[in-house]
């Protein structure tokens, strides 16, 4: 497990992300804003998350209909990892929260890079400015290395996923909240939360529905 500065302030700190995750899905989600997540020998600082409901109201969420193989871990306990692929190409990873049996999870959207940057960039050689290396949630888990594999990986153990408290708190002041992107269902639900200024935080897009001619 990591060794943070302050020892047992260390664990106490894991400890309270712990119960975070285990409490309800909102704030969880707004107190990921600044949690490191380290996967491939890259860290990165979580800037953006988006938080997804069960099968009570949210019609966006993957658990909507009710429990399946893929979207089983949503279903608790809180603190791993629900990682799934999309659009045939890209791996996009979210923090499974609240209490067991009753599906929540949230989207990790975006984050800045903080250590292993050369890594970083020899995964996506493509990408010109750093900032940009994991502002998305599929651009995220490239820059990190997640794929499939990690489907299921307990974030607040000594695995090869590990979730870690931010190093400072987050003001509540510099955390705004916004309609998710991109979504079929429940648009303009303020469940986007993000780090106001942020560079790394990713571009809103509204969903639009497609019209047949």
């Amino acid at each position: 497990m990591d060794v943070l500065p302050g020892g047992r302030a260390a664990d106490t700190d894991l400890a309270a992300l712990a119960d975070l995750l285990a409490g309800p899905l909102l704030p969880a989600a707004r107190g990921l804003l600044g949690c490191r997540l380290h996967a491939g020998g890259v860290t990165v600082r979580i800037t953006e998350v988006e938080a997804y409901a069960g099968t009570a109201g949210d019609p966006a969420s993957h658990a909507h209909r009710g429990r399946t193989p893929r979207n089983a871990v949503m279903f608790g306990p809180a603190g791993y990892s629900y990682v799934y692929f999309t659009y045939g190409m890209h791996w996009c990873m979210n923090v499974v929260t609240g209490v067991a049996g009753e599906a929540a999870a949230v989207l990790l959207r975006a984050g800045e890079v903080v250590d292993g940057l050369a890594v970083a960039q020899a995964r996506r050689p493509a990408v010109r400015r750093d900032v940009d290396l994991a502002r998305g949630p599929a651009r995220l888990c490239s820059a990190l290395g997640i794929d499939r594999a990690a489907y299921g990986e307990h974030l607040l153990g000594d695995g090869p996923v590990r979730l870690r408290p931010p190093a400072r708190p987050v003001p509540p002041e510099a955390v705004i909240a916004g309609p998710r992107v991109g979504v079929t269902g429940a648009h303009d639900l303020p469940w986007r939360f993000w780090l106001d200024g942020d560079p790394t935080v990713s571009l809103y897009r509204r969903h639009v529905p497609r019209t047949r001619p």
